[in-house]
């Protein structure tokens, strides 16, 4: 009877803890890895460990562009991104370390870790497991000669190492199941860290792309001054589908074109290439602009493949001062003043392309040299609940200081609308005719 209420007793006990590793490690599953951010993981995996495990915990990466595998010799650069719990433990030190401080939790948060000078076989669990790839234990001094213990684990998925987890207890050892639970961890975070890692390379090479495209904009004519700026959403995964164009025409004037292809990444990258191309080629015909939005729209409308997408067009003739304005599902412009003051200009506003429903009509304004024209992407003015009417109101009430030449125009429309901010990507265009110096007036001839 006794050994079977001991028994039970036994069972209910490995129940409870292996009820309780349960709980942990689901718990992980939520709290690692909420983020694509590489360093946002590395902090929750450090406080999550420190929570649960140790009295310390420390996340040092390798470089993005390392490789897999290092040599001793190669003495990688780790970085502490991350750290949590104790400070007096995170400063353990291990048999064999540099005076200064090798590769240990020593190293300030964002500071490149040296290498031990006895390499892997030295004092630095952290570079043992990184050149090993395995989970790597040691002890370590406390301050004033308390030992602590240290778990050290690569963080790596498919052969590719990401860094090194630390973690630590002062005056103890990890238990079987805690062992357990910081690898589990371990390799959570370290999929995670794949992932990010796999995001920013993407982002890189999408917004590469994207600035590429917009790098280098027809050239207006020289009797008109023109600023941009394109600027990516901090929030967003991929580029937009934003672009501005200026194509010369004769006799002295320019299109200015402002587009935004509908969706995001880089399918809408390309197709918003696509979109430059043909206008460039459709206005070379020098067509008033909603005859130019009627070929385009016919044309992108027999490829299924291609996303609608609205654009602005502005011809504008300084020799006559004045502008022709046609919209294809796009917002109106802006014309700020010699004073500063703001006029949301009415154009009419036809179908985004691609719907070859056609319908475009053009209107012309006065233009002088005292005026900026500003076009731009619906990011500049949008917010998440607010009706595009008031967005725009907003713009409309701005009063930009008298004088500013166009790049100031943009930096002040810009800051007081946030656009660093915008929840979209933004681009903004600004143009002014060119003041042509008055000539001298004749001499009167000299009297005899």
């Amino acid at each position: 009877m006794n050994r079977d209420r001991s028994d039970d007793a036994g069972r209910d006990a490995e129940d409870t803890r292996l009820r309780a590793r349960l709980r942990t490690t689901e718990e992980a599953a939520e709290r690692i890895g909420t983020t694509l951010d590489a360093r946002t993981t590395c902090t929750e995996l450090s406080r999550f460990l420190c929570q649960h495990i140790g009295d310390a915990a420390a996340v040092e990466l390798l470089p993005e562009d390392a490789t897999a595998a290092h040599r001793p010799a190669e003495a990688p650069a780790l970085r502490r991104v991350a750290s949590a719990g104790l400070v007096k433990v995170l400063e353990a030190r291990f048999p064999g370390d540099a005076p200064e401080g090798p590769a240990s939790p020593e190293s300030p948060e964002g500071a490149a870790s040296p290498a031990s000078p006895e390499g892997p076989e030295g004092g630095s669990p952290l570079l043992r497991a990184l050149a090993e790839d395995r989970p790597v234990t040691a002890r370590a001094v406390l301050s004033g000669g308390m030992s602590a213990q240290a778990l050290a684990v690569p963080l790596s998925t498919q052969g590719r190492g990401h860094g090194v987890l630390l973690v630590l207890r002062a005056g103890g050892s990890f238990t079987e199941d805690e062992t357990a639970t910081v690898l589990h961890a371990a390799r959570l975070a370290a999929a995670h860290l794949a992932h990010a890692r796999r995001h920013s390379s993407v982002q890189r090479t999408a917004m590469d792309l994207q600035r590429a495209l917009l790098a280098e904009p027809g050239r207006p004519h020289p009797n008109l001054e023109l600023a941009t700026r394109y600027l990516p959403s901090g929030s967003s995964a991929l580029v937009g589908g934003d672009w501005f164009e200026t194509v010369r025409l004769h006799y002295g004037r320019t299109l200015l074109v402002m587009g935004d292809v509908m969706g995001h990444g880089l399918d809408a990258a390309v197709d918003m290439n696509a979109y430059r191309s043909s206008l460039r080629y459709v206005a070379s015909t020098d067509l008033p602009p909603h005859r130019v939005l009627r070929q385009l729209d016919t044309a992108v409308a027999e490829d299924e493949s291609r996303r609608p997408a609205t654009c602005l067009l502005a011809r504008v003739d300084p020799a006559r001062s004045i502008a022709a304005f046609a919209s294809a599902g796009h917002l109106s412009p802006v014309v700020f003043g010699g004073d500063g003051t703001a006029d949301l200009l009415q154009v009419p506003v036809g179908p985004p392309l691609g719907t070859g429903a056609g319908g475009y009509e053009q209107i012309t304004r006065t233009l002088t040299p005292d005026d900026t024209l500003l076009m731009f992407t619906d990011g500049l003015v949008e917010r998440r609940g607010e009706d595009i009417d008031t967005s725009l109101s907003r713009l409309s009430r701005l009063h930009l200081p008298a004088g500013a030449d166009v790049e100031q125009v943009l930096d002040e429309v810009l800051d007081h609308l946030d656009g660093l901010h915008a929840e979209d990507d933004v681009a903004v265009l600004a143009a002014r005719i060119r003041r042509h110096p008055e000539p001298p007036a004749p001499e009167e001839p000299a009297e005899p």
